[in-house]
């Protein structure tokens, strides 16, 4: 951490500065991706599984057999704080249906709102440095709430063709079952425009990194439905000498281990509270699996 006290505020501009990417760069190494896609489907995802992931795959399709044996790999201990965390995302998100009601604005014209789930939606669950199972739980339950027809879930496969059992696990338990083994653009590719084995979708969901969501952006350009652009992850704390020290720590490197272009910040009117975070995020930092990623 970069320990700056008292800083004069004609600094503060440079102290705050987001890190910056050359985005045309980026946007014209991903549309070659997503161009290739288009055109050679199935053949283009395999081909550029195996350049981006280091993986030649027989097929993109999870089977039943794979998510069967990958249930049976997750510790028990996780798989009860899987479904505790999938019960307390249900129960927020089933408050938002809303009974229909009627209103009759003037004598024999009645208007009203419905909410319709969408037909198809695809989700795109980060599986590479970081395997985020509860995002499946965060997108996957409200599109069974809301009622969409056709849930298909993309992930990139490890180096042995495999996607995380705890992905495959969590996809299971919120009755996803269409999964694809396939990442980066050219699984966002394949979610807009439909391949031989993966359908079109019409909303995708789910972060990933700087070419996933500049794949999210273009594709939205031609008609297919994002949820937002995700990243890159930054988060401020200001704290002050009743602030607990590990809380505090835990915070910052919940979000520097997201990726190499996360910012974090804590700002305290405190030195020994500074020296504190400093102490426990040393510590901490050492218990992460991905501590070089967050260092």
């Amino acid at each position: 951490m970069k320990r700056i006290e008292l800083p004069e505020k004609s600094t503060w501009g440079h102290i705050l500065q987001r890190p910056v990417i050359d985005t045309a760069t980026l946007e014209q190494q991903v549309k070659g991706v997503l161009d290739v896609v288009k055109q050679d489907g199935d053949k283009a995802v395999l081909q550029f599984t195996r350049q981006f992931d280091g993986v030649q795959l027989s097929s993109l399709v999870v089977t039943d057999e794979e998510i069967e044996s990958a249930i049976q790999q997750v510790p028990d201990d996780l798989k009860r704080a899987i479904k505790q965390a999938a019960n307390n995302i249900r129960v927020f998100h089933e408050k938002q249906k809303a009974a229909i009601e009627v209103v009759e604005t003037m004598k024999g014209v009645r208007c009203w709102r419905k909410s319709v789930g969408i037909d198809k939606v695809g989700l795109y669950i980060p599986g590479g440095t970081a395997p985020l199972f509860s995002t499946i739980l965060m997108l996957a339950i409200p599109a069974q709430i809301a009622g969409c027809k056709e849930v298909i879930l993309c992930s990139p496969p490890d180096k042995e063709g495999n996607l995380n059992p705890a992905i495959l696990y969590a996809a299971s338990l919120t009755g996803v079952h269409t999964i694809f083994k396939m990442g980066g653009v050219q699984a966002i590719a394949a979610m807009a425009y439909g391949t031989e084995t993966v359908p079109k979708v019409y909303k995708i969901f789910g972060p990933g990194n700087q070419y996933v969501t500049s794949a999210k952006q273009l594709v939205q350009q031609e008609g297919t439905a994002i949820d937002m652009p995700a990243g890159p992850s930054e988060v401020c704390v200001l704290a002050d000498a009743s602030a607990d020290p590990s809380f505090v720590a835990a915070d910052l490197l919940s979000q520097a281990e997201h990726g190499t272009d996360s910012q974090v910040l804590l700002v305290s009117t405190d030195s020994r509270l500074i020296d504190a975070v400093i102490q426990e995020l040393s510590v901490q930092l050492e218990q992460l699996p991905r501590k070089e990623m967050a260092a």
